[in-house]
């Protein structure tokens, strides 16, 4: 009576983590990373299909996480650790007390900053869509950081400056890019694109709208 799909990402295995790291800490090179992430994507494809699901995900397993991925695609980004951006931020007050609210080191948690013009090096998601498109004839659901979050986070003042003028330009960027992406995924034939914005919820619950962000 109603279409079965899964959120997006999935439980990773210990041997994709390392890999993760690894590729992060120039151990691996792409390639390597890229056949264990097939097999992690072959696994977590056949897991839906057994279960019956309707629509299908990869389960996200070449990203390092749901939105901080974009660094590896773009132009004009760089992942910095929220220890780096500790004395760059806007409302350092502010953060410091984030950061004490935290459950894990600063160090340990990178934010993808803009640090210039913003532009797809290569497509986000389109070679992820064709990799499970090639597994399974179900329909394939492909999920973005949306472009709420995306500015949000990736817009730090001191760095985000050497590209643009404010927050409201680049944003302008990162919808343009996520369009051509989404056209893109169209052309493929992807059958649902999810655009997440879980810090929409501020808008909702928040009267702070301009605290900065980071997922």
């Amino acid at each position: 009576m109603f279409t079965v799909t899964q959120v997006g990402s999935w439980p990773r295995s210990r041997e994709l983590l390392r890999a993760l790291r690894d590729k992060q800490q120039g151990r691996i090179g792409r390639a390597e990373f890229e056949r264990i992430a097939d097999s992690e994507v072959r696994r977590c494809v056949q897991h839906q299909l057994d279960a019956g699901v309707d629509v299908v995900v990869d389960g996200e397993h070449r990203r390092d996480n749901f939105y901080s991925f974009v660094t590896d695609k773009l132009d004009g980004t760089r992942l910095m650790s929220l220890a780096e951006l500790l004395d760059t931020v806007e409302d350092k007050a502010s953060f410091e007390e984030m950061l004490s609210t935290l459950d894990v080191p600063a160090s340990a948690i990178r934010n993808p900053t803009c640090v210039g013009k913003l532009a797809r090096r290569e497509p986000l998601a389109v070679e992820e869509l064709r990799f499970v498109q090639q597994l399974t004839d179900k329909p394939v659901k492909v999920t973005l950081p949306g472009p709420y979050l995306l500015t949000r986070s990736m817009w730090v003042g001191r760095h985000s400056r050497a590209g643009y003028a404010d927050k409201t330009e680049m944003g302008e960027d990162v919808v343009r890019i996520l369009r051509d992406e989404l056209i893109e995924l169209r052309d493929q034939g992807a059958a649902f694109v999810q655009f997440d914005e879980p810090v929409l919820t501020e808008i909702v619950m928040s009267e702070d709208c301009d605290r900065r962000t980071f997922m």
